[in-house]
């Protein structure tokens, strides 16, 4: 039986076809479609698989990445949004948080909300901090509410209420009582959604849940129907942010959980490479066709967050909109092969507006306007025009040098190859900060790191990142064009709870944790289940801080029934983590335990991957002629060797320049690099 893994970009789809019992994985790369990417998905399998009426027919499952909700909130295109919250909080979401992003700018403005003021309406009711009902919810004013619903055309509903967390029952009987007077309205809940505190960013979340609900709900019954009516029997599986899987029907009630389903993919598949290759701590580089994303794995582990912002503007802290979700650590920006070259006061500008899949790029020859990062690499030689998509797609090299003329070496008085290279060179230093953000702002040194390069566009950028970094190797995967899709196949299920419940910790008793966690279990065991997550494991910590602290930090838990030396543990393991955070501990200050998490794992799948035959000749054989190739360092074209990256072997090595192609990427090694191929084919670039 075959597993798949389809992967929507914003320039192309990426498929990876593994049949478990051989360990054979066959790639695909297709043009993403718009305005319906599932059509994409469809057209992929039909070309990869053949179009037969049952063709899916032997596929066992099939998960999918999308950042279709992602880019609903990017475009601004959800569904219109009725907010009903607590009575006097009317203005959550235009008030947010006091933090600015540049804190000597009184001119600057907050993020745009998902919902504007006049469609933020207020309901009587009111909860206290310990779950305590105050005022009674007003039935009349739902009624009230779900007319004017019907009048004004509201396609979705958020609930927050104040201290929902704590008692959800407002809101749980506000959902009632408008699904009785409007059948199949999308209603979303905070108590559900977020069920923590801190006001603002759980309204937000439980918002843009109800903002890409519709959207995201159409676009998996959808594809649902499609794949079905093709053969395949199973369920369709979805990719969380926090790098676990789901059922698309589990995702579709919240869809917040995707926000960042293909990138959190891509980091599993490159903590995957890392280990199978015996790497310690690494950078997870994935640069594709509209964006470059990068995070940071430790240990095997990608960093994760409870709490990310969407839309952030030039990688600024508290410029986005918080999203209080788990979610693998991802620095994302506009750079990838579409990002658009122009030049504005007299500076190249790259990004962060992209051409995406159609029109694309000017070499792509769908009649484009502007100059892209794939238009500079083509006529600096490193990608090859007859073998784009294994020469499915060929490119108009003479079209990317007409339009880097026009558009970028005309106005500064550059020819077209310094214009190309600066595209290049500025598009680099873009993604370096983003590198930096995630290393050295964080406390890493890159040069302790290796870079795990993938992506479309990643393996022709990686080596001049590393040396700009001084990271001193870079792996390349042999599927890196489709690694994400890849990483779909490798992670498992995985759910996230957590619960707010705010306790002096010498006031806690063991009935309380039992209770809690007994709850939490059940919710977590059902979701797995539905999932199809196999035999679950789980994880327990608490967020927990010195009394009158604004903030916590997370502290593992220990398993099993509570009793009474669980407590004394507990602190144990907070004052352990506190001194290692912050080099000191408060003995005599009471502590706080503010929120309880549970780490749901379902079974990781077991994927393994067929090895590559070690090539007796080297790689003489693999060579198949050369090409001019622009290296400053070498004074500008010099003639490049090309190999075939399917026809080298374990142990084979590669000194730079060199261009190493496969089917969805090219692999750029400079001159005085060496390449070396491992045991799966890939790439250990060692530099200089």
């Amino acid at each position: 039986m075959m597993r798949i893994g389809v992967d929507i970009g914003g320039t192309f789809t990426d498929f990876v076809f593994h049949e478990a019992e051989s360990g054979r994985v066959k790639m695909w790369k297709t043009p993403t479609t718009s305005p319906d990417p599932s059509t994409g998905v469809i057209q992929g399998f039909l070309a990869a698989l053949g179009d037969s009426p049952n063709v899916l027919q032997q596929v066992s499952q099939i998960i999918h990445g999308t950042t279709i909700g992602a880019n609903t909130i990017l475009e601004r295109k959800g569904a219109v949004t009725l907010l009903i919250t607590t009575r006097g909080f009317r203005d959550v979401l235009e008030i947010q948080r006091q933090r600015r992003p540049n804190l000597y700018d009184m001119m600057q403005d907050k993020p745009r909300s998902l919902v504007p003021r006049n469609n933020v309406k207020e309901a009587t009711e009111r909860i206290s901090s310990n779950g305590e009902i105050l005022i009674p919810i007003s039935e009349d004013e739902i009624l009230q509410l779900s007319a004017l619903i019907k009048e004004q055309g509201f396609e979705s509903v958020a609930i927050s209420f104040l201290h929902a967390y704590a008692n959800p029952i407002h809101e749980q009987s506000v959902r009632r009582l408008l699904s009785e007077q409007l059948e199949g309205l999308p209603i979303s809940l905070s108590s559900e959604i977020s069920p923590k505190y801190r006001e603002y960013e759980r309204t937000n979340t439980t918002v843009a849940n109800a903002y890409i609900l519709p959207r995201v709900q159409r676009y998996l019954r959808s594809l649902r129907a499609d794949l079905e009516s093709r053969g395949y029997g199973a369920a369709l599986f979805v990719m969380q942010s926090n790098g676990g899987t789901t059922t698309a029907a589990v995702a579709e009630d919240a869809p917040v959980r995707i926000i960042e389903s293909g990138p959190a993919a891509g980091v599993i598949a490159a903590a995957h490479m890392a280990g199978a290759a015996g790497l310690g701590d690494v950078i997870s580089f994935d640069m594709g066709g509209t964006t470059a994303k990068v995070s940071l794995i430790e240990r095997g582990i990608p960093a994760s967050t409870d709490e990310f912002e969407i839309d952030r503007r030039d990688l600024v802290p508290e410029s986005g909109l918080p999203l209080s979700i788990p979610a693998t650590d991802l620095i994302e920006i506009g750079a990838g092969g579409g990002s658009i070259a122009r030049v504005s006061l007299g500076t190249i500008i790259v990004g962060p507006e992209s051409t995406g899949a159609d029109p694309g790029p000017v070499c792509y020859g769908r009649q484009a306007q502007f100059g892209t990062v794939t238009d500079a690499d083509l006529v600096l030689g490193y990608l090859n025009p007859d073998y784009f998509l294994g020469g499915e797609m060929g490119l108009d090299a003479e079209g990317a040098r007409t339009v880097l003329a026009e558009k970028v070496g005309q106005p500064l008085g550059l020819t077209v190859e310094q214009a190309a290279w600066g595209v290049h060179e500025v598009v680099d230093a873009n993604m370096a900060l983003a590198m930096r953000e995630a290393t050295i702002r964080r406390g890493h040194d890159p040069r302790d790191l290796t870079i795990v390069a993938f992506g479309g566009a990643g393996p022709i950028h990686a080596c001049h990142l590393a040396k700009e970094l001084g990271v001193p190797r870079v792996l390349i995967p042999l599927n890196a064009g489709v690694n994400s899709a890849l990483g779909l196949l490798i992670a498992g299920a995985r759910f996230d709870l957590v619960q707010t419940f705010v306790t002096v910790l010498d006031e806690l008793s063991p009935e309380q944790l039992n209770r809690i966690y007994g709850e939490m279990t059940c919710t977590a065991g059902d979701l797995l289940e539905e999932s199809h997550g196999g035999t679950p494991t789980f994880e327990r910590s608490a967020d927990m801080r010195y009394s009158g602290q604004g903030y916590e930090v997370t502290v593992p838990l220990p398993d099993g029934a509570a009793d009474e030396t669980t407590v004394k543990e507990m602190r144990t393991n907070f004052e352990a983590v506190y001194k290692e955070r912050y080099g000191f501990q408060n003995a005599e200050a009471p502590i706080e335990v503010v929120n309880w998490r549970l780490l749901a794992l379902g079974e990781t799948p077991q994927i393994r991957l067929e090895r590559q035959v070690a090539e007796r000749e080297g790689t003489a054989l693999a060579r198949t002629g050369s090409r001019p190739a622009y290296f400053p360092e070498q004074g500008g074209y010099v003639d490049c060797p090309i190999y075939d990256w399917y026809r080298l072997g374990e142990g084979n090595q590669i000194d730079g320049p060199a261009i190493v192609e496969a089917r969805e990427t090219s692999a750029l090694v400079l001159p005085g690099d060496r390449a070396v191929v491992d045991t799966f084919g890939n790439l250990l670039v060692h530099l200089r």
